[in-house]
């Protein structure tokens, strides 16, 4: 049921959602990445609610503006809160957009929920199939990273989001055009979400085994990624995914690091109005 701007989901969390642009545009509703909120989408939305789209974005449970509860920290209540958003807006034929996390939310919605209010789907940046070093999984990242970033958040939250930023912005590679004001940005994002949501987030995102989620994404997919993405590795996951969905496009961008709707934001809306009007 929506509320003003919040949508409350069936086991009581209240959803901050925002949505710009004509109402009778086809939708298009993104799912944010760790630890930041539906803003970090702004640019994006901007720019397809100007060119008659309805666009919509949520702060996922325990992150910005929705609710911080004690529970459901996990791809599967993230994948039915999107769908709760989808049902109480009565959204059909959208198209899902998500980052890093988002796009293993985006994945998990379409697993549990079906296509039937589906159009197409894009993953930008995302950690599907899966971020960690496993068995089948060899080249992954190893579980010690995500056990550093655990202990970073426990310890001091504040900080390592400061210290994150560059590697997520590419800010850290020789002549990069460095903007503080992203950077505060990044930290500010980070900052509103609760820490227990955000602390056990890392699992979610690192841990979750979305193969069979990608291939019941049987709508036309678009895989975005950059080429010098230091946080969420394009061979083992935009690559990967890219050969496991039925009809999945990929689309690397050279030079982009993890954080390519900001910095490569023009590059990220014309794909996404192209793939929209294709």
């Amino acid at each position: 049921m929506l509320q003003g701007s919040y949508v409350t989901t069936s086991d009581g969390v209240q959803i901050y959602v925002k949505q710009w642009g004509p109402q009778t545009g086809q939708p298009v509703v993104f799912s944010h990445g760790w630890p930041l909120t539906g803003d970090a989408f702004e640019d994006q939305m901007l720019f397809l609610a100007q060119h008659g789209y309805r666009v919509i974005a949520h702060d996922r449970r325990g992150h910005g503006r929705s609710s911080q509860p004690g529970f459901g920290n996990d791809m599967d209540h993230y994948a039915d809160d999107l769908a709760a958003v989808v049902e109480a807006l009565a959204l059909k034929e959208a198209v899902h957009v998500g980052h890093s996390t988002g796009g293993g939310e985006v994945a998990r919605y379409i697993g549990r929920h079906g296509v039937s209010r589906v159009a197409k789907a894009v993953l930008i940046g995302a950690v599907t199939p899966i971020m960690v070093r496993t068995g089948w999984n060899p080249e992954g990242v190893p579980p010690e990273v995500f056990d550093g970033i655990r202990a970073g958040v426990k310890a001091d939250r504040s900080q390592l989001f400061k210290d994150f930023t560059p590697t997520f912005y590419g800010y850290n590679r020789p002549g990069a055009k460095v903007s503080q004001g992203v950077m505060d940005t990044f930290w500010m994002q980070g900052m509103q979400g609760g820490l227990l949501a955000l602390y056990e987030c890392v699992k979610a995102f690192s841990e979750t085994d979305q193969r069979e989620d990608l291939k019941k994404m049987t709508i036309p997919t678009l895989v975005l990624h950059g080429d010098d993405d230091q946080v969420v590795p394009l061979a083992t996951t935009g690559m990967a995914a890219a050969s496991i969905l039925p009809q999945g496009t990929l689309k690397i961008v050279p030079g982009a690091p993890h954080g390519l709707c900001t910095t490569h934001k023009d590059q990220v809306n014309e794909e996404l109005l192209a793939f929209l009007k294709g």
